[in-house]
């Protein structure tokens, strides 16, 4: 495989700064190839989206952000799950990327998708919704290997709050292996 640098966009569907799923984004970036350029997109200043805001043009946080998707080679999500579903800042900010449909930055876009919970679940129906939100913008979702940590709070250190849990660790791994070959096939 080429070793060539990526540029990936990474989205954390928590506001919250201590979030788990931060914690799982922070671990990948640590553990991603040293070619990798990993940038964060900031979800906190997006609006509500809005047919009249966008049709007097996108605010500037909506700019940046759909420019941080355009300039990737993927994009790497990273999510809770909220009651069953999709965080609403996420879907929010999935929203303003799909726009104006035909021409939208997440057409035939590479993506990777993972979550961490506390319960069983491990984000399972969160990033269905996701796939579902993706699949109708043809963009090009990783089928697998899936990353869906569930009971996330007892894979943490105690003393740092890190994901140190070495069975998961060795999974992201093989996962942002997988997530760059996807890449690839799209290249």
């Amino acid at each position: 495989m080429s070793e060539n640098k990526l540029t990936i966009t990474a989205i954390c569907g928590s506001l919250r700064e201590g979030s788990f799923n931060r914690k799982v984004l922070t671990a990948m970036e640590e553990l991603a190839p040293k070619h990798w350029e990993i940038r964060r997109a900031d979800l906190s200043n997006l609006p509500l989206y809005n047919a009249d805001i966008e049709s007097q043009g996108d605010p500037q946080s909506v700019v940046e952000f759909k420019e941080s998707i355009r300039e990737a080679d993927g994009v790497l999500i990273v999510t809770p799950e909220y009651n069953s579903g999709i965080p609403g800042v996420l879907k929010n900010a999935l929203d303003w990327a799909s726009r104006p449909g035909k021409s939208s930055v997440l057409i035939q876009k590479p993506f990777a998708i993972a979550g961490a919970t506390p319960g069983s679940g491990g984000t399972a129906q969160s990033q269905a919704q996701v796939r579902q939100t993706l699949l109708a913008m043809n963009a090009y979702t990783m089928p697998g290997p899936k990353i869906l940590i569930g009971g996330i709070h007892e894979k943490l250190n105690e003393t740092t709050g890190e994901l140190d849990d070495e069975s998961t660790l060795r999974h992201i791994e093989k996962f942002l292996i997988a997530f760059e070959q996807w890449i690839h096939f799209f290249k």
